[in-house]
């Protein structure tokens, strides 16, 4: 099933969910649950519908005003494998990758070892927006993220270090 990945939707275009001009792929499946999410209806893992990657690179390469895609959700690590494919196919096309994750990305550290597609998806991401969305540190006022807990970090930076750095975007 790595050919596909299961969908809430699409946005074609964003100026929202990261840098520039991006479209977004809202997974489906969640187990966070966070109290307030904006996204609820991409918690259940019965719902959306499955895409072939295939398809989602051809939406992109049709679209010349796209500086990338941001994988968001739902939780895009629940479909690790099949969203690192998608996310090694957008960048042969020059374009960046912003992922987004209700884990940090310490938790993602100590499971890369033993959940390969969790490795894959962190090491074909650009910038990981990282953390649970948490209601009562929610600010509208943030760029990129819902609540100030969350980070946007520097995803290559970060693993050549072994620490997290902040992206400057």
């Amino acid at each position: 099933m790595e050919e596909k990945i299961k969908v809430a939707g699409i946005i074609r275009e964003s100026i929202v969910d990261g840098p520039g001009i991006r479209l977004v792929v809202f997974t489906q499946g969640c187990v966070h649950n966070c109290f307030g999410c904006h996204n609820p209806e991409t918690h259940p893992f019965s719902s959306g519908y499955y895409i072939h990657i295939d398809e989602i690179v051809e939406m992109v390469k049709k679209d010349p005003l796209l500086d990338g895609i941001t994988l968001s959700g739902g939780e895009p690590f629940h479909q690790g494998r099949a969203c690192a494919k998608l996310a090694r196919k957008i960048r042969e096309l020059n374009l960046n990758v912003v992922t987004y994750t209700g884990y940090t990305f310490e938790e993602l550290l100590k499971e890369i070892d033993i959940n390969r597609g969790w490795h894959e998806l962190l090491h074909a991401t650009d910038i990981l927006i990282d953390g649970r969305f948490q209601i009562d540190r929610k600010s509208l006022l943030l760029k990129f993220r819902g609540s100030e807990n969350q980070r946007i970090i520097d995803v290559k930076s970060s693993l050549e270090k072994n620490r997290v750095i902040i992206a400057d975007i």
